[in-house]
């Protein structure tokens, strides 16, 4: 499976190319195009129970689709809803986890599932369950807005606004707080955020989708006016 990411960072589309019988699977509604050569199938991915867990505690979709290229191979592309920017993350077996709407696609030996995120996510605006996605493939990560990248070394803390974390591997440790006291959350404008603590990577959009909403849902036309 090859993979180019086109149209980077503001409207990116992922185009993979497969080679006979090889397979992807995407969230359901990513894909953009695909040459005739290619079959697309629906399933839960693992059973009802599996879906369910994906769907209403991940965030994402209950089913998922399997694109599987026949004869001399195919090209599929996918892209997500909001305009941002798209990344390969390979795995090697190990775990990575990704907050809600952050998954595209990936190879079919990787494993995408939904996890608990404990107390400690309580008041995250992102709720209390991630997806966690573990095995051997690429992960098409996805963002609202541009992507970034940031190594963390062992011992080394960093602190993102929890609108605007993408995804982190299982070596890092998180917590979520306010920015200071309760006039400062709620006054401040920056609201909650999430100590990270490396070693592992950890990836940031520019982009808010709660601070979008936030700032349209106002201009929106009210059903007496």
């Amino acid at each position: 499976m090859q993979i180019e990411i086109k149209n980077s960072p503001s409207f990116a589309m992922a185009q993979v190319t497969l080679s006979g019988g090889e397979q992807v699977k995407a969230e359901a509604g990513a894909m953009v195009a695909m040459t005739p050569s290619v079959e697309i199938q629906t399933s839960t991915q693992g059973g009802m129970l599996k879906g369910l867990r994906r769907s209403v505690l991940g965030g994402e979709s209950f089913f998922m689709n399997t694109f599987t290229a026949n004869g001399a191979g195919g090209q599929v592309s996918f892209a997500p809803t909001l305009p941002g920017d798209i990344v390969t993350w390979p795995l090697t077996g190990q775990t990575v986890f990704l907050q809600s709407g952050a998954y595209l696609a990936s190879s079919t030996g990787i494993d995408v599932d939904s996890k608990w995120g404990g107390a400690k996510t309580f008041f995250s605006s992102e709720g209390l369950f991630m997806l966690k996605c573990s095995g051997h493939g690429d992960v098409l990560v996805s963002s609202y807005g541009a992507i970034e990248a940031r190594q963390l070394a062992a011992g080394e803390r960093y602190t993102v606004d929890t609108g605007h974390m993408v995804g982190w591997s299982e070596q890092v440790q998180y917590s979520v707080r306010k920015v200071g006291n309760w006039k400062s959350t709620f006054l401040s404008g920056e609201g909650l955020v999430c100590d990270l603590t490396g070693p592992g990577i950890i990836y940031m959009q520019t982009r808010s989708p709660d601070d979008f909403v936030s700032w349209l849902v106002p201009k929106l036309p009210s059903a007496g006016n």
